[in-house]
């Protein structure tokens, strides 16, 4: 956005310096003339020519008064112009790293010296804006470093098959049809899930009044095909629980927790507990399975995308794409709640998910079961 020129904050604080000091001189001047020269006799001599009177003191007192008033300017400029500097030294700093952030240049940071006053304030809060915006920048970079990376590999693998199918005519033509359905499903699934993640860290949807319990329900009766086949007892229990978010994403969120408490499990007589309960101003969701214990360094990961622990990586139809737990971890970022991943010492994980509760007047809307 272009300006017009005008004068700079510096040059602004040192005339407005000199102007106050300009007008304090005045001020003291007018006080000199109302209370000392206006009770001195106005006339040309004194007794015997030799008296002080208000002719003489003016003729004297007006040149002396003038320089007295340029040294006020004179001084008020040059000491406005060198306290405005010392004082707006601060602000040039952050500038100058305001300046360099624009350019791309995220690492710098002020760390402004001194006690706590608005300036040091300002900087703080600038060098913390900077930290944060350094690591979402190479947060995004590494995920999307990793989608890369995870859409090539499907890519590839359709690009060997067709490249085999084209120079082998005698290959079973259904075997290469089948491989390349599968390796096609992976990738629209993964970029699905891409999009659904870049959904929710927008905040882009609707919020409506919805019962948690409800949707941990709908979850579980979808997925307990899956369940049985694994021979996982799938149960799920609480009361009617009333949150204010988007039920598209919420369902997913409690899906993929699911999902992954029964994959992610013993490999026959697991069990998985979805429980759901209203707090004061919260809507706990926890979801809870058995399992492989879990190393502590592997659970503060697997809210990341793409990282999968060596003990959690599945090879069947259901290995996933790497972003299940990404997914939840955004859908509750972006309703303002909170995710927390604790392994049980028997093995397995519990996940508990606190949400923003809904109102009484929402509550009404999602009504009772």
């Amino acid at each position: 956005m272009t300006r017009r020129p005008g004068l700079s904050a510096r040059w602004k604080l040192a005339l407005s310096y000199a102007g106050f000091l300009l007008i304090a001189g005045a001020a003291l001047l007018v006080v000199v003339w109302m209370f000392l020269l206006r009770y001195i006799p106005d006339k040309s001599k004194g007794l015997l020519g030799i008296d002080p009177n208000r002719y003489l003191l003016v003729r004297i007192f007006t040149p002396a008064a003038a320089v007295a008033m340029i040294f006020l300017l004179v001084v008020g400029l040059l000491g406005g112009w060198l306290l405005a500097g010392r004082m707006l030294a601060p602000l040039t700093r952050i500038a100058d790293a305001a300046r360099k952030a624009s350019n791309g240049t995220l690492s710098h940071r002020i760390r402004l010296a001194g006690r706590k006053d608005e300036f040091r304030e300002l900087a703080d809060v600038f060098d913390t804006m900077l930290e944060r915006l350094e690591s979402h920048v190479a947060e995004h970079q590494r995920f999307a470093a990793n989608a890369s990376h995870e859409l090539r590999t499907p890519l590839a693998i359709s690009r060997t098959l067709l490249d085999v199918a084209r120079n082998d005519p005698t290959r079973d033509k259904a075997e290469v049809i089948e491989r390349l359905h599968t390796v096609n499903t992976r990738a629209i699934d993964l970029t699905e899930a891409l999009l659904l993640l870049s959904r929710s860290d927008g905040g882009s949807f609707a919020r409506e009044p919805v019962d948690l319990s409800l949707i941990a329900e709908e979850a579980a009766e979808t997925l307990l095909p899956l369940a049985e086949q694994r021979r996982i007892t799938l149960d799920v229990t609480g009361p009617t629980t009333p949150v204010v978010g988007s039920a598209a994403l919420i369902l997913r969120m409690v899906t993929n927790l699911v999902q992954n408490a029964i994959v992610h499990n013993l490999a026959a007589g697991g069990t998985v507990t979805v429980h759901t309960e209203s707090q004061p101003s919260a809507a706990v969701l926890r979801v809870e399975n058995t399992g492989h214990p879990l190393p502590a360094d592997l659970v503060p990961t697997l809210t990341e995308p793409f990282q999968r622990g060596t003990e959690r990586v599945r090879t069947d139809e259901h290995a996933g794409v790497g972003l299940g737990l990404a997914i939840v971890h955004s859908v509750v970022r972006a309703h303002d709640g909170a995710l927390e991943l604790t392994p049980r010492p028997t093995g397995g994980l519990v996940v508990t998910i606190r949400l923003p509760g809904a109102t009484e007047g929402e509550n009404s809307v999602v009504g009772v079961r």
